[in-house]
């Protein structure tokens, strides 16, 4: 395992975005809130150093900003959708221009590899381009009416205030996947970024204010409200104000959400867990199947919900293959994220790098092995403890903990027999975010895209479970939640459906030949 956690000095990126020792944690989009909350400062993972506080916000500024944010809706709803896809454009130059300082940040704070920081500006300049095509697409469809002289169609409004909660591990971009599609819409948005990751929340909210001043975009479309998940988070997912929730985490947060936010009948997207697998053929290309599985397993550390779980390899090739992902997994850089050189940063934080062992534990209790990996870095350059050499370890699919979600770099490897019991594998648990299968066999990779392959929302052929486009919709199945984000149609969660019907004769026709008359037909 080649060291290169050198020490480096910070880039002065900080600056740049605007980000103070201590900050705000309330913002209308073009006015920052005094705020008075409990006071939670960032330490970044790679060096352990503090970055800087931010005081957070409460239920008083909660208030304040949901109040704005219905009263901006009016304004920002009446707007034609060109001109609201014109601001969305120019937040996307904007992210542009600070595409090095916000990525050097969301490694900083987050942990992931700089390449991944940048990544991820990457995908919300993406997002932000698609959403200023979607401005001018927003369409709804005709249909024939049973009755003469009758027309039908369907359209769709903006549907109002949407909250999107967003976890640490994309700090920055899936608060973009969905707010940029709203924004085009016309709904208004008020963002609860994780508690782990606020300053980059808060350099967002810096970078698009010029650009919200210079359009005199209403105070409180785009709003941010960072405070803990027990005041701000239970507020918004029980106000009837907000429309529509956009949440990405953990199954069991998903669970709480949707116990709050169903008991007044209102709208979820959910982004949950993911235990996602990579089937490997005899019939594979190897050196594909090799580096799609070590990109699916250590990127981001095992920190994204699409991170490759389980690697279900065929018996014939399972002794070669693993002697080979071993190979590779020893010729990983670990190091500070900010190193151009390192291909592996830390977990966000030693509660992560707890759980990662105690997996480890329960592995191991139940009968499986560790075939590589598993311990915590320590010493020169290491010394945030949240450094982890990854881990390969073997088991069969029936263990508990294979069943559940470790959100760090363990890989589990299962053999298979045949391509239907590799589909069965990938399908028996009780997740259903992302699948892959490397295979060159049509007849494999047909059967796992069919309806009796992959249970999954996402299904790859010769690529890894991880690293999805903006242009396809985002979601997954079952313990998933099974809410879309992003790309194709998912456009319309955040809008209401609206069925219309005119009548343009001088008759009153029912459907269904129902006929309804008055006696002697008198008015």
């Amino acid at each position: 395992m080649e060291d290169i956690s050198n020490t480096i000095s910070l880039p002065g990126f900080m600056a740049g975005l605007g980000v103070e020792q201590m900050n705000n944690g309330a913002c209308t989009g073009t006015e920052w809130y005094k705020t008075n909350g409990d006071v939670i400062t960032s330490y970044s993972p790679a060096d352990g150093k503090i970055i800087a506080s931010v005081s957070q916000a409460g239920p008083d500024d909660y208030e304040k900003i949901i109040l704005k944010a219905r009263e901006a809706y009016t304004i920002w709803s009446s707007i034609p959708a060109p001109k609201r896809g014109e601001i969305v454009r120019q937040i996307g130059l904007r992210l542009r221009e600070y595409k090095h300082e916000l990525g050097s940040l969301v490694s900083y704070e987050m942990g992931k590899v700089y390449q991944e920081g940048l990544g991820e500006v990457q995908e919300m300049i993406d997002i932000a381009d698609f959403a200023v095509g979607l401005s001018r697409q927003l369409y709804g469809n005709t249909m024939h009416s049973e009755r003469e002289k009758h027309r039908m169609y369907e359209q769709y409004h903006p549907i109002g205030v949407v909250g999107v909660i967003s976890a640490f591990n994309f700090p920055v971009a899936v608060w973009a996947w969905n707010a940029m599609i709203a924004l085009v819409c016309g709904d208004v948005v008020i963002w609860k970024p994780s508690s782990k990751v606020m300053l980059s929340a808060i350099a967002v909210h810096k970078i698009i204010e010029k650009t919200l001043l210079d359009n005199n975009v209403p105070e409180g479309v785009l709003n941010l409200i960072a405070g803990s998940s027990s005041s701000i988070g239970d507020l918004m997912l029980s106000d009837r104000r907000v429309a529509l929730v956009s949440v990405t985490g953990s199954t069991k947060v998903g669970r709480h959400v949707s116990k709050i936010v169903g008991q007044r009948l209102g709208k979820t997207i959910l982004e949950l867990g993911g235990n996602n697998a990579i089937i490997i053929s005899q019939h594979a290309n190897l050196h594909l199947a090799l580096l799609g599985s070590l990109f699916g397993a250590i990127a981001t550390a095992g920190q994204r919900c699409t991170s490759t779980r389980r690697l279900i390899i065929h018996e014939d090739i399972y002794e070669d293959f693993k002697r080979k992902l071993i190979a590779a997994y020893k010729q990983l850089r670990i190091g500070h994220p900010l190193n151009e050189h390192s291909i592996l940063g830390p977990l966000i934080d030693t509660d992560a790098v707890n759980q990662f062992l105690d997996a480890q534990k329960h592995i191991i209790e139940e009968g499986g092995s560790i075939a590589y990996g598993g311990s915590v870095l320590s010493g020169d350059g290491f010394e945030s403890g949240c450094y982890v050499i990854p881990c390969i370890a073997e088991v069969e699919n029936h263990y508990k903990i294979v069943h559940e979600e470790t959100f760090a770099p363990i890989v589990y490897l299962i053999k298979y027999k045949t391509i239907e019991e590799a589909v069965d594998i990938n399908n028996n648990v009780p997740q259903g975010l992302s699948s892959s299968i490397f295979s060159n066999n049509i007849m494999e990779t047909e059967y796992f895209l069919s309806n009796r392959g992959s249970d999954c929302g996402i299904a790859n052929v010769n690529i890894a479970t991880n690293g999805a486009e903006i242009g396809g919709a985002f979601g997954g199945e079952k313990d998933t939640g099974g809410g879309r984000e992003s790309g194709s149609d998912s456009w319309k969660a955040y809008m209401r459906r609206q069925t219309n019907t005119i009548n343009y004769s001088t008759e009153l026709p029912l459907a269904q030949g129902i006929t309804f008359n008055l006696e002697n037909n008198q008015v």
